[in-house]
C-alpha cells in the first residue's frame, strides 16, 4: 500500500474520540516542519523560494514523527511548491526535493485557516509585516464573490425562462 494511500486511510479511520490527539499529533509535527523550513530560508537568505529535501523516512524522524504524518505535510504543501511530486508513488524511502513558494506557502495558510501555522513568528524575518499583510489582503480578495450579471429584482422576470415573476418561481 502506497504512503499516500496510508495517509488517506489514517484521516478516513478518525473517529470523534480520536480526532483530537489525531490533530495534535498533526499539528505539532506540522509546526516542527515548517519551522524549519523557514528557519532555512532565514539561514540562507533565500527568501523567495527554499528547497526542502530528504528521504521521506528520515525527515520524519527528524522531526519527531512517522513517514505517514509526515506524507500528511507533503499533501498539504503540494500547492506551494514548483514541481509537486506524484503522491502515489512515494514510499517511505523515496527521495524528495521540494522548492516551495513562501509567498504562496503563506496564502495557502491563510486559506487553510491553519494559524498555527501563519503565526509562526519566522514569517516576519521570510516576508515582513508589510508583505504579510499584502498577501492576507490578497486572501480576503479571493474570497469576496462578485456577481457577474445585474442583480435580479423580485418583479422582473425569472431568469429560468419560466415566465413568471421571479418572487413567485425562483425567488421563493
Amino acid at each position: 500500500m502506497s504512503l499516500y494511500k496510508r495517509w488517506q486511510d489514517t484521516l478516513e479511520k478518525q473517529t470523534n474520540e480520536s480526532f483530537a490527539e489525531f490533530w495534535e499529533r498533526y499539528s505539532d509535527a506540522e509546526k516542527s516542519i515548517y519551522s524549519a523550513i523557514l528557519d532555512k530560508a532565514i539561514e540562507g537568505n533565500d527568501l523567495e523560494v527554499v528547497n526542502f529535501s530528504g528521504k521521506i523516512d528520515e525527515l520524519a524522524r527528524i522531526h519527531h514523527t512517522d513517514a505517514v504524518i509526515f506524507m500528511g505535510f507533503i499533501d498539504g504543501i503540494s500547492e506551494s511548491v514548483k514541481e509537486a511530486p506524484v503522491l502515489d508513488d512515494l514510499k517511505e524511502d523515496s527521495e524528495i526535493s521540494l522548492d516551495i513558494y513562501l509567498e504562496k506557502l503563506f496564502f495557502n495558510m491563510l486559506k487553510a485557516d491553519a494559524d498555527y501555522l501563519y503565526t509562526l513568528p519566522q514569517w516576519e524575518q521570510v516576508l515582513g509585516s508589510d508583505k504579510m499583510a499584502e498577501i492576507a489582503r490578497e486572501y480576503k480578495r479571493s474570497k469576496t464573490f462578485k456577481r457577474e450579471g445585474k442583480k435580479v429584482g423580485r418583479n422582473d422576470p425569472c431568469p429560468c425562462g419560466s415566465g413568471k415573476k421571479y418572487k413567485h418561481c425562483c425567488g421563493r
